[in-house]
């Protein structure tokens, strides 16, 4: 007995203290989402409408949530051999993105609120299925394992996959499912072989432990650990929407309900660009001259074709509004890229300018979307030229859309646009990548034409001028989605240096 004692008394124990403050953020979400389900069982028809504004309530008490949190630097789910490697941190890069998914949720849900209802989508389902992918979404800037990364990428995708295709009978929504569905679970098999292979090299999961085994790994490994590295980064490179991985985004925006698409040029592009800087700042420091290259590279790729296809967009095609949308979101995307690939060359503060560019891109992307599901509910068709005349019709709305496509394309009153471009640009400049500044100022330019476009179209002579016509109110959900959006927009215009200042204090305090 006594030599039982003294054996366990030298055995480290395996029982892990949980922080539930930490994880808070994630924990509300997916537990609304069960009570969801659940209730959803027990709810009339007539009543299915409470169950979205039970997961409005609960996407308001998980970003409530993160204000306790606001000091960082708490850690849950560590070894107990060494405390350090922990998969868990709530760090402020972790808090600004669990900020900025679950913020965008909540949008997602007001926006979603009346289109549910008014489209015959089964609220449950529905409801269960939003509140899961955010508790992913959520989950995936704090994770610092590799596994929990993976994990965390497939809880925010699996629900999207089902998102896409809810609306029944639609054949364009059935087949947008089965694409996004098909080339997001090869990206993922690719990104498991990778991880695969960067731990048969060095041994261990944890992004800090890994970091410092790529720093001296064996002659016969070196080849190994570079193709793991190179294959982690094609799932994170896929939900950014990065060319060649972007084939997915026209038909999958087009296909699926406007608040999903909303959600998935937000949301998911967050989630792989959040992927894409853990494992590359964090975890992949050794191999920069690996992923800082191929990156840029990218980045020039992806914002070039996105803004030619967008170009191309015609303003009388149906469904020619979200596929310009579409389109721009490959266009950012290559923007987000842009410091990211600085990183490899500079230092990590770079990553700073990411958060901040994504932080304006969430707010006035789905102000966009949000104005148009309010034109759909009249004009169907998501043609451009459905919204010529739209402030005589709806002036507030106009204003708003005219402002949103005014910070996307970095031109004033869209200050906080501009300055999002300008802080991406001077990060490449800073980097010594002169080469991939021009390519985005010349692409800048270009995006210039089709934001203007849409723009100008707003404030034209409705086609229907002298002819009296109706113009249904607007539901309050639905209005006070645009009036979030465009708040927060002006808001970032009036003080920008405060959203960089946000986004990038204290970022990776390792």
């Amino acid at each position: 007995m006594t030599a039982l004692t003294a054996l366990a008394a030298d055995t480290p124990s395996l029982v892990q203290s949980v922080d539930w403050l930490a994880i808070t953020p994630v924990v509300v979400p997916a537990a609304v989402a069960l009570l969801v389900l659940v209730a959803d069982l027990f709810t009339p028809e007539a009543r299915k409408p409470v169950l979205g504004w039970v997961s409005v309530a609960g996407l308001a008490a998980a970003t409530a949530a993160l204000l306790p949190l606001r000091a960082g630097d708490r850690t849950t789910f560590c070894l107990t051999a060494d405390p350090g490697a922990c998969s868990y941190t709530a760090d402020h890069f972790a808090l600004v993105v669990q900020f900025l998914v679950l913020a965008g949720a909540l949008v997602t849900a007001l926006l979603s609120v009346t289109g549910v209802r008014d489209g015959r989508i089964p609220a449950g389902e529905y409801w269960f299925l939003l509140l899961s992918s955010a508790a992913g979404a959520a989950l995936l800037p704090a994770s610092r394992d590799l596994a929990t990364l993976i994990v965390a990428l497939e809880v925010a995708s699996l629900p999207a996959f089902a998102l896409v295709g809810m609306r029944r009978g639609d054949r364009m929504s059935s087949e947008a499912a089965l694409k996004f569905f098909l080339s997001s679970v090869t990206a993922t098999a690719v990104s498991l072989m990778g991880v695969s292979l960067v731990y048969a090299a060095t041994g261990t999961l944890h992004l800090t432990r890994v970091a410092d085994r790529l720093e001296d790994v064996p002659g016969q490994l070196d080849t190994l650990a570079m193709a793991g590295v190179a294959l982690t980064l094609v799932g994170f490179a896929f939900k950014t929407a990065a060319v060649p991985f972007h084939f997915w985004v026209p038909d999958t925006y087009v296909g699926a309900p406007l608040p999903v698409a909303g959600y998935l040029s937000v949301i998911g592009k967050a989630v792989g660009f959040t992927g894409l800087i853990l494992v590359t700042v964090i975890a992949f420091p050794a191999y920069s001259d690996v992923w800082g290259p191929a990156l840029a590279v990218l980045a020039a790729l992806t914002m070039t074709l996105g803004n030619a296809a967008a170009l191309r967009q015609s303003p009388d095609r149906p469904q020619s509004a979200v596929r310009l949308l579409a389109w721009s979101s490959v266009g950012q995307a290559g923007y987000l890229l842009v410091p990211i690939a600085a990183a490899a060359y500079s230092d990590r503060d770079q990553i700073g300018s990411t958060v901040a560019y994504a932080l304006m891109y969430a707010a006035v992307n789905l102000g966009a979307f949000a104005v148009a599901a309010l034109v759909a509910r009249t004009k169907p068709l998501h043609r451009i030229s459905d919204y010529r005349g739209l402030y005589a019709e709806r002036p507030a709305a106009a204003l708003s859309l005219a402002f949103f496509l005014l910070c996307l394309a970095g031109l004033p009153p869209g200050i906080i646009g501009l300055f999002a471009k300008v802080t991406v640009f001077r990060s490449a400049v800073d980097a010594g990548l002169g080469w991939l500044a021009v390519v985005m100022a010349v692409n800048v330019v270009v995006a210039l034409y089709y934001y203007l476009r849409w723009t100008a179209l707003l404030f034209r002579s409705p086609q229907t001028e002298g002819q009296p016509t109706a113009v249904a109110k607007a539901p309050w959900p639905l209005t006070a989605a645009i009036a979030l959006t465009a708040v927060t927009a002006l808001a970032l215009s009036g003080a920008p240096q405060l959203v960089l200042r946000f986004a990038s204090g204290g970022l990776f305090p390792l």
